[in-house]
Order: structure tokens, then C-alpha cells, then sequence
């Protein structure tokens, strides 16, 4: 196996918007072929930590950057494409993946997020399972009045491969079953012990076969092979863990269900077990975790389901992950190093950003070298709400420190070795002057982050800006990267410093007969008239792209849609925000906005009250021939549908997200609040001031039952 190496990568909380959409592409490449490898080729060249190491690291990007997941992402990908060389299946219930756990705070939070999904108190009897994360093959196993018809890889989660004739040979896998449902599609983990794996690959020495790297692969190997002969000469194993498609439930509860598994004749793991608290769960994992060794098969984590399959079905699934489950994966490695250097980075929104630079060191096979250090409150040994952390220890240049990689490419640091702190390592002082511009760096009263009050005039916040503009949410122009801005942002003659330069381009290059940009260096007749033509379609823009490629802080790709669908054209939009000033009519229109809250509002009207930012965008709009409404269609068929709804009060039968989430599916938009232009009120028990503002204004008020009944839910 290839060993992966990350050396001298930057941390996710220093990129830039730019660098965060270059490192999304070279990931998105990199877990697409390693996918490619492990599910069709069954020749992974990265371990399972590295591939957690590259997807925890995409995942941190996405998080931090909503505005520029990619439509190939790898959070939306579940395996591989089949191989050509098997007949094609189309799962009737799609085969997910899980979301992952590194850590006890993840396991806690897990626990929380179901619970205020359902609306239950944290005093709530829940259970969950427990069970080993089998590292194997996924396979899906149809049995048709309880004759086995067909078996499936996971391929990318709709369509996998058809390997009937092959799983017909292993042991483990019932051809027949008496007392299933009519159709039952059975789904776990094809595997392969230590022992059989070693003996295998003795066999394959002697007769000077192919050995393989590890238990993993050879099952994987084994199961694909075109040949069933050949896989029924090799020792597979299944465990069953799940199920897709099936014509009466097996039980109500998870639990159940796996015991009626076993019960019509599948291996099932012993060590699942029943839990009712995080505490528990975790108490589990680490029994598992001690036993990792001697279990004679691999494993790389423990799996948490919520029990009861009511419950799961109303928490449903994300893109590819399910709600009520996780996986939480056994620990990376740690290591211990020098801390040489801490470097302050500033962002686009003016954030500065401190970075640990280390003496290099391998953790979990990959060489790290820097370290992410957050802000200033976590070097001195605080979290965001003046806790401590660490124990209170503070981070020195030259102190001695343990870093950790749970699915971080850039490790953070675990914590410091007093005993080895030098002598005249003094405490690091964070700067109260922005390192690029020298401009007085704030922070605001509950920010955790300090800011440059530079704006426009700090270079590193001005080209970051522009990066950000050019950027594919923004106005994506071809030929336009960051690389070009950072040339044009420098040029003496063609200087790029606000987005409106970017339109006078051509004419102030025609204007400069001696220095045209066709004749400089990585420029040419053809690529310059290319880019000169691309700048000048994007003068159409869409006014989601327009709002977001602003660069407003707080204001997202997913808030420029939300803004731009509520106001529908740039004059709009332009007065309303202009004019939203405190107990302003605009600004109450502007707060009940579902999703725009005050922090983003006050971000909104504070750039268009600065005279040079006013300026900046005023100059560009000018530049501009047709801001066009976003192409949105909602549903039209819906008694709902096109109307203005908001929920108060708490309502018994579904949860707000639930009440959201069904809204919108019918065409209604979700307000936060109660304003003239609200169609409708649903107020559960201890509605408020919504209520009396609604009453006010003359807005129906109907409680949740008539909701239901409304849409025809009740």
C-alpha cells in the first residue's frame, strides 16, 4: 500500500476562499480515485485513516465554506460506480453511508441533536445499539418468499454489482429462510478473519499467487471475482447488521430486528449490545476497543443506532448519511513535537487567524507540520466562554506538545509538557494590529475571533475579496482565478483593486498601447481575448451571485439565495437594505426573513451605510447590464403553497425542523417572525408575543391540528 503524505498544508481555518475551493478540488480528486480503488479495484492505496484523514478534512472545508461545496462532493458520495465487468442492480432502498464520531464531545452531540430533533427532553428514556464497525465489503442480499434471488455490492449506494452466483458460495449466507417476510433484503458486511486471511495468503505464496495487503481487501477481492469458483476457494464470512427493502416489518425496535435476523439463520455480532445513555455507549465502545485484538476479525469503530425504528423513521436521512446513526471510529495516534512558530494569517472578513508552525513529525503515517490554533482564547488555554481547556495551560513558542489527528490532515494540539517548557518561553501576546496592514485589530464583545478594521485599504482582506468574487458561487469568470487576481491586484499598470476594476479591464488595456496584456507572460492573444469576453458575459449575473460575490460578512451562498428569492430584484434588495435602519419597517421585513437573523442584518445594513463599501458596490452595479431573480419554481399544487407561514409556541406533534422542512415542500416560505406581509400563524401551547402581533395585524392564527389538516397530515 502507498503511504499518503500531507506535508506543510495549511489549516482549514486559515484558507481563504480561494485556497479552500482549490483544496475542495484537489480533494474531491483524490477521494474519487481512492473510492475508485477501494470499491472497484479492491486496491486501496490510502489506509482507512488516511480516507477518513482526506473526507474529516473536506467535511471541515464544506462546514466552513457552505457556499463552495461542489456538486461532485465527497460528503454526497457513497462508494464507487460498479465495475463493468458485473451485471448492474439497482437498490430499492439505497445503501447509505454513516456520519463518523472521532471524539466523546461527538458521541454527546450526536445524542443531543436527535433529542431536540424529536422535541424530547433530555431526561427522555431513548436506546440506542451498539455494535463493531465489521471493516469488510457491504452486500445486500434479496430473498424472495424466502428464496435468496439476488446479492448486490454497495457500488455508489443506487447501483451496485451483481455478485448472486458469487455469495450462493459462502457459508455464512442462508439460501433459504422459513418465516421471513415475502420480500426481505438483508444487508451487512461480507469479511474475512485473521486466520483465514494468513492461511490465504500462505496458499497464494506456495503457488506463487497474489498475496494481499490485508483481511479487507482479500474479502473484497474474493467476493468480485468473475470466476464464482474462485470465491468459493476462499474462507468469507458474513455478519448481518441491516436491511433494505422488506415487505412487513421485522420488529419495532432495532434490537429486535437484529435478533430476528439471527433467528432466520444469519451470523449476527455478539457484541451488540443495548444502551440508554452516551455513557453508556461509550462505555461499550471502549469495552470493544480493549477486545480490538483478540476478536480474530477487523474492525475500525463502533456503530450507534437510535432503537426504536419509529423514531428512525422520523428523523429520516441526509444526502448520503443517515440521522439516527453514527459511526464512531477508533482513535488516530498522537505524537509529541516542537511548537517552533505561531504565524498570524488574515481572511477575507479581516479574521486573524493564529497557526502553530512544528518541528515536522509523523502522526498516523501522514508528516504534519502545522497545526491549527484557532484564536486567541485557545492559545491562552480558554474555549470561547472563558472555560478552561487543557487545564489552563497556555501555548508557547518552543514548548513541547502533543498533537492528535482524529481525521484531521492538520492536527490540533492535545496539550502542553510543562516539564519541558523552556525557560525563556515567554506567553505568546496576540497582535492588537493587523500584521499585513497595521491597522487596529478588535474584537468584538462575543466574537471569538479578532478582526482587522482595515477593510479595503488591508491588502491581504482586499485580494482576498476580490478571490472571493471571482470565485465559483460569486461570478465565477472564467479565465479569472486567484492567481490572475494576485497578479492584476499588484500590477502597476492594470491594477485590479475592487471588483468594478475587473469590468474596466479591456478599456484601460486598450488605453496602455506599449504594455498590453497580450505580450506579458502567461498571457497571449487568444486567452486574452478569451478573458476579456468571459468578464464581459458575466455583466448578466443572477442576484443570488451578485449578493453572495459581495463578500458581506455572515452572508453565505445559502443567505444570498434566501435574500435574493424573498426581494426578487436588485432595487429591491438595494432599498430595502438601504433603508432598514433599527424599528424601521424595512428592518422588521429584513428580521423576519426565516434564516436571517440580527447579526446578519446588522452585517447587511453596516456595509451599505460605509461610504467606501457603498462606494465599491455602487461602482460595480454601474458596470453591470442585467442583475437577473433567481430561477426558482415553487410547488403550486398545495393549499399552502406561495404563502408566507410562521410557527410559535411549541408544538406536541411534530418539531419545528419537521414543520419547516414540510412547509417548504409544499411552497410555503417560512418566516421568523410576524409581519403585514405574513399569510398565516401556527401557534402551539405558549404562544406569544407572535400570537398578539398576528392578532394585531389581522394574520389567521390556526393551531397545530388545523395545520395537519390543512396540508393533509392530520
Amino acid at each position: 500500500m502507498a503511504q499518503y503524505s500531507e506535508n506543510q498544508l495549511p489549516s482549514v481555518a486559515s484558507l481563504n476562499e480561494t485556497e479552500a475551493q482549490q483544496e475542495l478540488a484537489r480533494l474531491a480528486a483524490l477521494l474519487l480515485e481512492a473510492n475508485r480503488q477501494y470499491h472497484s479495484e479492491d486496491a486501496p492505496s490510502l489506509s482507512d485513516a488516511e480516507y477518513d484523514t482526506l473526507k474529516r478534512r473536506n467535511a471541515e472545508i464544506e462546514a466552513r465554506f457552505p457556499h463552495l461545496k461542489r456538486s461532485d462532493s465527497p460528503s454526497l458520495q457513497v462508494g464507487s460506480a460498479p465495475s463493468d465487468g458485473f451485471g448492474k442492480v439497482t437498490h430499492a432502498v439505497r445503501m447509505l453511508s454513516l456520519a463518523n464520531a472521532f471524539a466523546d464531545e461527538d458521541v454527546n452531540e450526536f445524542d443531543d441533536f436527535i433529542r431536540k430533533y424529536l422535541n424530547v427532553g433530555a431526561d427522555a428514556w431513548l436506546a440506542y445499539t451498539a455494535e463493531p464497525k465489521i471493516d469488510g465489503l457491504s452486500l445486500s442480499l434479496r430473498y424472495e418468499n424466502g428464496r435468496l434471488v439476488q446479492a448486490a455490492t454497495r457500488g455508489d449506494g443506487e447501483v451496485g454489482e451483481n455478485v448472486t452466483d458469487n455469495a450462493r458460495t459462502i457459508a455464512d449466507i442462508p439460501q433459504t429462510l422459513y418465516g421471513a417476510p415475502a420480500v426481505l433484503e438483508v444487508r451487512g458486511e461480507v469479511y474475512m478473519s485473521h486466520a483465514d486471511f494468513a492461511a490465504l495468503n500462505a496458499q497464494q505464496t506456495a503457488k506463487g499467487g497474489k498475496t494481499f495487503a490485508n483481511p479487507r481487501n482479500a474479502a473484497a477481492g474474493s467476493l468480485r471475482q468473475l470466476d464464482a469458483e474462485v470465491t468459493k476457494a476462499r474462507p468469507l464470512r458474513f455478519f448481518a447488521y441491516a436491511w433494505g427493502a422488506v415487505s412487513e416489518p421485522l420488529a419495532e425496535t432495532q434490537f429486535d430486528a437484529i435478533a430476528r435476523l439471527n433467528a432466520l439463520g444469519f451470523q449476527t455480532n455478539a457484541l451488540t449490545h443495548l444502551c440508554q445513555t452516551p455513557a453508556e455507549l461509550l462505555a461499550h465502545y471502549r469495552s470493544i476497543e480493549q477486545q480490538r485484538s483478540t476478536l480474530g476479525y477487523d474492525i475500525d469503530g463502533v456503530v450507534y443506532k437510535l432503537n426504536d425504528l419509529a423514531l428512525q423513521a422520523r428523523l429520516g436521512f441526509r444526502a448520503t448519511t443517515p440521522r439516527w446513526a453514527i459511526a464512531h471510529k477508533f482513535p488516530a495516534e498522537l505524537a509529541w513535537t516542537t511548537l517552533e512558530a505561531i504565524d498570524i494569517q488574515v481572511g477575507r472578513t479581516g479574521a486573524l487567524s493564529p497557526v502553530a508552525r512544528l518541528t515536522p513529525v509523523t502522526v498516523g503515517g501522514v508528516v504534519v507540520s502545522n497545526a491549527t490554533l484557532h484564536n486567541e482564547d485557545y492559545i491562552a488555554g480558554r474555549d470561547s466562554k472563558g472555560n478552561t481547556i487543557r487545564g489552563g495551560e497556555d501555548i508557547r513558542i518552543g514548548d513541547w506538545v502533543q498533537v492528535y489527528r482524529a481525521g484531521d490532515v492538520i492536527p490540533k494540539i492535545a496539550s502542553v509538557d510543562l516539564a519541558r517548557r523552556p525557560e525563556k518561553a515567554v506567553p505568546f501576546r496576540f497582535p492588537e494590529t493587523c500584521p499585513e496592514c497595521g491597522s487596529p485589530a478588535i474584537r468584538e464583545q462575543g466574537d471569538s475571533t479578532r478582526r482587522c478594521t482595515g477593510g479595503l485599504i488591508c491588502p491581504a482582506q482586499g485580494i482576498e475579496r476580490l478571490k472571493h468574487f471571482v470565485s465559483r458561487g460569486a461570478f465565477d469568470i472564467e479565465g479569472l482565478g486567484a492567481r490572475q487576481i494576485e497578479l492584476f491586484f499588484n500590477d502597476l499598470d492594470l491594477a485590479v483593486k475592487t471588483p468594478a476594476d475587473i469590468f474596466t479591464l479591456a478599456e484601460r488595456d486598450a488605453a496602455h498601447p506599449l504594455k498590453k496584456l497580450k505580450n506579458r507572460d502567461g498571457f497571449g492573444a487568444t486567452s486574452t481575448t478569451k478573458l476579456f469576453a468571459a468578464i464581459d458575459a458575466r455583466r448578466t449575473i443572477t442576484l443570488d451571485r451578485l449578493i453572495f460575490a459581495l463578500g458581506i460578512r455572515h452572508v453565505g451562498e445559502v443567505a444570498a439565495t434566501t435574500l435574493s428569492r424573498h426581494f426578487g430584484t436588485w432595487e429591491a434588495f438595494e432599498e430595502a437594505i438601504t433603508a432598514a435602519l433599527p424599528t424601521s419597517a424595512q428592518w422588521e421585513e429584513l428580521l423576519s426573513i426565516d434564516g436571517v437573523g440580527a447579526v446578519m442584518a446588522e452585517s447587511l445594513v453596516s456595509t451599505f451605510q460605509n461610504d467606501a463599501e457603498r462606494a465599491a458596490i455602487d461602482a460595480l452595479v454601474a458596470q453591470l447590464r442585467e442583475i437577473t431573480p433567481v430561477a426558482w419554481q415553487a410547488a403550486t399544487d398545495s393549499p399552502v403553497s406561495g404563502k408566507i407561514v410562521v410557527f410559535t409556541g411549541t408544538l406536541e406533534k411534530m418539531t419545528r425542523a419537521e414543520a419547516k422542512a414540510r412547509a417548504e415542500a409544499l411552497g410555503a416560505k417560512v418566516a421568523g417572525s410576524v409581519s403585514a406581509k405574513t399569510d398565516l400563524l401556527v401557534a402551539g401551547p405558549g404562544a406569544g408575543s407572535k400570537a398578539k402581533k398576528a392578532s394585531e395585524l389581522g394574520v389567521e392564527v390556526i393551531d397545530e391540528d388545523a395545520w395537519l389538516a390543512m396540508i393533509g397530515d392530520a
